[in-house]
């Protein structure tokens, strides 16, 4: 009852203890640390979604840096057990956290994790502090314990009990023991150094096997939680009978290391106890305590020997250190407890862990060095020097590896990309750590160079060249330019456009046309190398970026002729009404000039090149016509028997292929008077009506040119009458207004020839036989004009030197 009694005051005063300050464990606190820290403190096994603080207040962040910022936790653990509410700003529980499957018996018990805000980069580093809770009751390893004692056992003996696990922490962890009451033995309260607490009974009064040949006892063990919670082994003692000396360990405590890549079946120490007894109650057994759980998993002891050995693995990033309690146990079950301390000895067994934070692909190839690209985590779980990393980039790349903080590193450009260069990238990170032998892992990066529109388009050839032969049809091509830029997508496609210029006053556009995709140029029209014998123009190539780059390349389109023109007879003139022929006397000696012919053609080269030939004669024996020049001469002496009227037929032919030819009739009259003449040609046919028809329009033609000329006369007159009246110095006076002739405008009075010479020029149509006159300067050959509808006749004679006796005399066409 007394036992009872202790237990319920000793629960009732934690409980008051625990509702005193309960109050505070499940308030989360907060404490701003320098450099971008926080720290929050929350009780274990909270429901997820329970808010832990506000870290956007907390930190002084707005909640639009918060989203412009892409803010985020990043931890290496495989678990999250937060959560960051972006469009709140708060830190909510995102897993369900036990605070003794994540830090065991370690306290103070958190986990941390980072901050990161980009555009600029920032950091906080977030500490989670995890409170315990009395949610675990002390339990045992085992349920009964047997214990074999010699009743000649001296009082002061002691028996090690099992000890009791409470994963909980602090005072919700481990308090106390109680031992159920006994006449016989009373409890001990003991501490490791790492301040587990474990319990020994004591013998306080002999033991008397016949008296009490077993004893059974209860001890319980109690946490410091409210409500408190305890747990209890029940402890079955066998008497027996002498065996009075206790097995002694040599030392307290055995100190040994391990490497924490030793190979199971590793010699970890020997332990030595000795026992004053002799033969069989000398005899002693070496054990692993059962009080720690698993260990005996990890390490095995010979019991006989006491060399303990490796029979399991052992990593030091979970445990350190081992603190290994044994026993010795003689054939009396007398025992001794001793520990092992094992310190496990780091190795180079991790290699470093590369995170992705974040990575930009693509990245514009005018991106300025220095951009960042990525940002990358690494970390080692190893210690030391084993786990100091160092990152760089394995192959030459224009990248570079840089450093602002802790295990963070930023992989920015090194200098300026170019796309046509090379327009995607393997960036391999290496980070290697400090160990020996040193360890390394690999991360490639794919990264992709987008284009900028920084090429202009490219032509093949500076200046292009082209033929073409006129009366081509229209849309013929003529070539084809092409251009080249190396940009990519909309930024490489070239479009060609014909520069704004003017051939010949007008527009370009009107000759050629260029298809903006192909750069096909086409004929709009069909040439005449006549009128143009080439285009020089400009075709401009522009790409689609924006803004568009273009450059210009120069086309020449040489024009070639064809020979599409006739020959062009300008003399002798071939007349409708009237017969104009060429007097030769008949005292001309052989080779006398009768008149030439002269012809030009408006085609160029070969196709220009005029020959003569006469295709009908009167008399072939008489005449010949000059196969270069067109000069007509006589081939023999002219005799009386010669007829007065010779009619000469003479073909111009070109040499273009194929040849084009014009004829021209020239009479020539062998007589050596007017009259004789006169008589021969009277009978050469003339057209009526035609001879009419000129007739009417030169006296029309007349008659209006008089009419104008009087009228300008009289305003004339009038203007100077007036002026005249108006000065003052002028002589008032009566006399008669006498107008002034000039002298070629006298009168001719029926005489049937003007009094002046004139000479004229006639301009006239291939296919018609009517003329326009134009009146203008004077011949130079003798000529007779017949005109048989008249009585009259015009002789025209001029001094002696004649254009046609020149025969490189140029010949002027109106």
């Amino acid at each position: 009852m007394d036992f009872g009694n202790s237990v319920y005051r000793t629960l009732r005063w934690r409980l008051l203890y625990k509702l005193t300050s309960q109050r505070n464990l499940f308030l989360l606190f907060l404490s701003h640390i320098a450099s971008g820290q926080i720290r929050y403190s929350v009780p274990e096994e909270m429901k997820k979604g329970s808010l832990i603080g506000n870290i956007a207040l907390d930190l002084g962040i707005d909640m639009q840096r918060i989203h412009s910022g892409r803010a985020r936790i990043v931890t290496g653990d495989s678990i999250q057990y937060t959560e960051l509410k972006t469009d709140k700003g708060i830190l909510v529980v995102n897993e369900r956290i036990d605070r003794e499957q994540l830090c065991g018996d370690t306290t103070p018990c958190s986990f941390t994790f980072d901050l990161i805000l980009e555009n600029p980069m920032e950091l906080h580093h977030v500490t989670v502090e995890v409170l315990d809770i009395n949610d675990n009751s002390p339990s045992f390893h085992q349920h009964d314990m047997h214990l074999t004692i010699g009743e000649s056992a001296a009082p002061g003996a002691r028996f090690v009990l099992p000890t009791a696990n409470d994963p909980d922490v602090g005072v919700n962890g481990l308090q106390d023991y109680h031992l159920s009451p006994n006449e016989n033995f009373a409890l001990k309260k003991l501490s490791n150094t790492d301040g587990r607490k474990f319990a020994e009974i004591v013998l306080e009064n002999p033991l008397d096997r016949e008296r009490h040949p077993s004893l059974s006892l209860k001890l319980i063990a109690v946490d410091g939680g409210t409500p408190q919670k305890s747990g209890t082994v029940n402890i079955d003692i066998t008497v027996l009978d002498v065996n009075d000396n206790s097995p002694v360990f040599n030392q307290s405590v055995y100190k040994a290391t391990v490497m924490e890549n030793a190979a199971r079946g590793t010699y970890i120490t020997t332990v030595n106890a000795t026992d004053a007894d002799s033969e069989l109650n000398g005899l002693i057994y070496y054990s692993v305590s059962k009080m720690q759980g698993s260990i005996d998993s990890i390490f095995y002891m010979n019991k006989t020997t006491g060399v303990v050995f490796l029979s399991g693995g052992v990593d030091y990033e979970k445990t350190k250190k081992y603190e290994i309690r044994i026993e010795a146990t003689d054939q009396g079950a007398l025992t001794d407890s001793s520990k092992i301390v094992v310190d496990v000895i780091d190795v180079n067994d991790n290699a470093p862990v590369i995170n992705v934070m974040s990575f930009t692909s693509p990245v514009s190839e005018d991106s300025p060095p220095g951009t960042t690209v990525g940002i990358i985590n690494v970390k080692d779980l190893d210690s030391g020097d084993n786990g100091q990393v160092i990152c760089r980039i394995e192959q030459n790349a224009p990248f570079k590896i840089k450093s602002n903080l802790r295990n963070y590193y930023n992989l920015v450009t090194d200098s300026k990309l170019d796309r046509e260069s090379v327009s995607e990238y393997n960036i391999t990170v290496v980070a290697t750590d400090a160990g020996m032998p040193p360890l390394s892992t690999i991360r490639t990066f794919y990264l992709k160079v987008s284009d900028v529109n920084d090429n202009a388009p490219m032509f093949k050839q500076e200046v292009y060249n082209a033929f073409i032969i006129e009366n081509n049809s229209p849309g013929v091509s003529l070539l084809t330019v092409s251009a080249q830029d190396p940009d990519a997508n909309q930024n490489a496609r070239v479009s060609y456009i014909l520069d704004v210029n003017d051939v010949g006053g007008n527009p370009v556009s009107d000759y050629v046309s260029v298809n903006a995709e192909s750069g096909v140029i086409h004929a709009v029209r069909s040439f005449d190398y006549e009128q143009i014998k080439q285009l020089v123009f400009i075709v401009k190539a522009q790409d689609g970026g924006s803004p568009p780059l273009s450059s210009n390349v120069t086309v020449k389109i040489l024009i070639q002729d064809q020979n599409d023109n006739p020959p062009q007879v300008l003399y002798p003139v071939q007349t409708g009404g009237s017969v104009v022929a060429e007097m030769v006397p008949r005292s001309a000696d052989v080779g006398y000039l009768v008149t030439k012919v002269v012809a030009v053609d408006v085609d160029s080269g070969q196709n220009a090149w005029l020959s003569y030939k006469l295709q009908k004669a009167t008399d072939r024996a008489l005449f010949e016509v000059g196969l270069q020049n067109g000069e007509i001469r006589t081939i023999r002496q002219v005799t009386d028997k010669d007829t007065v009227k010779q009619r000469l037929t003479v073909i111009v032919e070109d040499n273009g292929q194929p040849s084009r030819s014009a004829t021209v009739i020239v009479n020539v009259a062998v007589a050596d008077s007017f009259p004789e003449v006169l008589s021969e040609f009277t009978d050469f046919p003339h057209d009526k009506e035609y001879n009419d028809n000129l007739t009417f329009y030169l006296v029309l033609a007349l008659a209006v040119v008089s009419f104008l000329f009087i009228t300008c006369l009289v305003v004339i007159i009038s203007v100077k009458i007036y002026r005249w009246r108006q000065s003052r110095i002028l002589y008032h006076s009566n006399l008669p207004v006498i107008p002034y002739y000039p002298p070629r405008y006298s009168d001719t009075l029926g005489t049937g020839t003007l009094q002046h010479v004139y000479n004229y020029e006639v301009c006239r149509t291939t296919d018609s036989r009517k003329s326009d006159c134009k009146f203008g300067g004077a011949g130079s050959q003798n000529v007779l004009i017949m005109d048989p509808s008249s009585t009259g006749t015009m002789q025209r004679i001029q001094g002696e030197k004649s254009i046609l006796d020149e025969p490189d005399s140029p010949l002027e066409v109106s």
